[in-house]
């Protein structure tokens, strides 16, 4: 797309975002995007590989209608997950996904952050162009997109104290003096929300004396200001730089923090909002198979705020896809509660996305499980009672610092195996609540992923939370290639939870009724232990999901009577699907 014709499509949201600077805006974003417009970056949202199309041609913009099937499946992982002799550890990840034929059930590969990163597991970047050299190189990266997708993390908020970004900054070289957003110590910030139980402002030395900079997660990851337009700029041609190695998603890390207005709670200001539609313009018409995907770990109704709303195009004008951020904890507490109330309230209430959008869903991440996502959901007495559960399981918890200077939950820390664990011990039933819980987040709308410790069933890790003093360490193992076969040793917990997971996965993708678009439709089931919902494909095919999350055997009725054992589910297809709940 000739670059004068992008620009001035993006003009609008320039001038919405920087006022009387958007020309300087418009210029420096030019500059940025000049090596990536003379044709399209990445093509054919359809294929696992960059495939070239003519954005122009196709109107300006990626067509909605084929950007995701039931085949797509995401998996979550580090880069370094596994290592052996001789090999980089990307190598070595592609080698056993190959060996494993993870192919046939996995379509895309999200590769967290692999580039040199001074602190929290690759999340304060060094340097957002190369990769990391202890995980591999770019070469490693395009090899493994070989066979799948790829899906990376643009970490837009902040960047590392140590990146040459901020060292420039601290030297006072021209171009940086304004790239890092700094904070008055004297001011009143208490409306800002807080992810962390940490101070906001970090002071640093600099060329001009002391700068107090604002450190929204830790000191070492410090945030980028974003009011400075050669910080998008930069970030921009960071985007497309990712799309052209074969990005399929990309992932903004943190964004809703991303704009800072001082007196204002800094959480999903309208600049904010306007920065992602902005980067979901450029990619729709330089890289039109790339999807924009948000982190919002907030409560639901913040969270969807992000797929923006219907634009000229008829399809959502923000994110293609945001985290179902609720799904998580609300599998737990209905675990944990024998009660499937409140899961089944909020998918009754879950409007489905705009045109052209999608939910992505998943149990685990290489974060906790957040608990923010459960406001307005279950009571405090109910989340209270979640936390004591994981933390009876072994669970470490993190805290965010509230307004009135008090700490709160913020995400628990807990291998989801171990989250799962039933009072009883025995192991039979905790299989079954495990996979329960894949079988519903495989089954809903929208696009699955699947982190690599639950397709593996790792359980905590406490000699690496200790070891690091982060809990989050506390789901984040790596593995030797060997140690790896071990741990799936025939008749251990670790190979039976992989072998359901290689099950459920291979139906799922066979499946046209889990389309990420297919209908949904919530059963009743006459128990409040129960949750049941049908999907139905475009073309009439249909599946059962129903899950049974008491410590006890409850039977349901759907043209067959069924008995759900405790922390049993059922996935059915044919003519039980289409049936109502019948009296017993």
């Amino acid at each position: 797309m000739p670059l004068d014709r992008l620009l001035s499509t993006l003009r609008p949201r320039l001038e919405r975002i920087y006022s009387g600077r958007a020309d300087e805006a418009a210029a420096a974003i030019g500059a940025a995007l000049a090596p990536y417009a003379s044709g399209p970056v990445v093509g054919d949202p359809a294929t696992t590989g960059p495939v070239a199309t003519d954005p122009v041609a196709a109107g300006g913009a990626a067509a909605p209608g084929s950007r995701w099937t039931e085949r797509d499946v995401v998996l979550i992982t580090y880069a370094d997950q596994l290592r052996s002799a001789g090999r980089s550890p990307l190598r070595t990840l592609g080698d056993w996904l190959r060996r494993e034929r993870l192919a046939e059930q996995i379509n895309t590969v999200h590769l967290l952050p692999f580039f040199p990163s001074s602190s929290d597991d690759g999340f304060s970047v060094v340097d957002y162009l190369r990769v990391d050299p202890e995980s591999g190189d770019w070469g490693d990266v395009e090899a493994l997109g070989d066979d799948f997708g790829l899906m990376f993390d643009l970490v837009l908020n902040h960047a590392s104290q140590h990146s040459a970004w901020f060292q420039s900054y601290l030297r006072g070289e021209a171009g940086y003096e304004r790239f890092f957003f700094e904070g008055d110590p004297a001011a009143d910030l208490s409306q800002v929300v807080r992810p962390r139980s940490l101070p906001l402002l970090t002071p640093f030395d600099t060329a001009a004396g002391t700068k107090h900079v604002w450190t929204t997660f830790s000191a070492d990851q410090v945030d980028l200001n974003y009011a400075e337009p050669a910080v998008l700029a930069r970030m921009l041609a960071a985007l497309l730089e990712y799309a052209r190695r074969g990005a399929r998603i990309i992932r903004l890390d943190a964004v809703a923090f991303l704009w800072k207005t001082p007196g204002t709670n800094c959480l999903h200001l309208p600049q904010t909002h306007e920065v992602v539609k902005l980067m979901r313009d450029v990619l729709d018409r330089l890289a039109p198979g790339a999807l924009v995907l948000t982190e919002t770990n907030v409560p639901h109704a913040e969270n969807v705020s992000y797929f923006g709303g219907v634009g000229a195009e008829g399809v959502g004008d923000e994110a293609h896809m945001v985290y179902q951020f609720s799904l998580p904890p609300l599998l737990l507490e209905a675990f944990s509660a024998g009660d499937a109330s409140a899961i089944r309230g909020w998918l009754a209430n879950l409007a489905p996305p705009p045109p052209g959008c999608t939910f992505f869903n998943f149990t685990a991440s290489h974060d906790g499980v957040g608990v923010r996502p459960l406001e307005g959901l279950v009571s405090d007495a109910r989340l209270a009672s979640l936390v004591d559960a994981m933390r009876a399981r072994g669970g470490l918890v993190n805290t965010r610092r509230r307004p009135d200077g008090s700490d709160a939950p913020y995400e628990l820390n807990i291998s989801y195996v171990d989250a799962l664990a039933p009072d009883d011990a025995d192991r039979a039933h905790h299989l079954r609540r495990f996979l329960a819980a894949q079988a519903v987040m495989l089954a809903l709308p929208g696009m699955p992923a699947v982190y690599f410790h639950n397709l593996v069933g790792t359980q905590n890790d406490y000699a690496g939370a200790r070891a690091t003093g982060q809990n989050r360490r506390i789901n984040r193992r790596k593995f030797g290639w060997e140690e790896l076969d071990g741990a799936l040793a025939e008749g251990s917990l670790q190979r039976a939870i992989y072998d359901g997971m290689r099950d459920l996965l291979s139906r799922r993708v066979e499946c046209p009724a889990l389309h990420p678009d297919a209908a949904i439709e919530l059963l009743e089931t006459g128990s409040d232990a129960v949750l049941a919902f049908r999907r139905t494909a475009a073309g009439g095919e249909t599946l059962l999901c129903a899950v049974n999350f008491s410590a006890e055997a409850v039977e349901i009725n759907f043209g067959k009577k069924h008995t759900l054992l405790p922390g049993e589910h059922l996935w059915q297809s044919g003519p039980e699907a289409r049936a109502k709940q019948s009296s017993r």
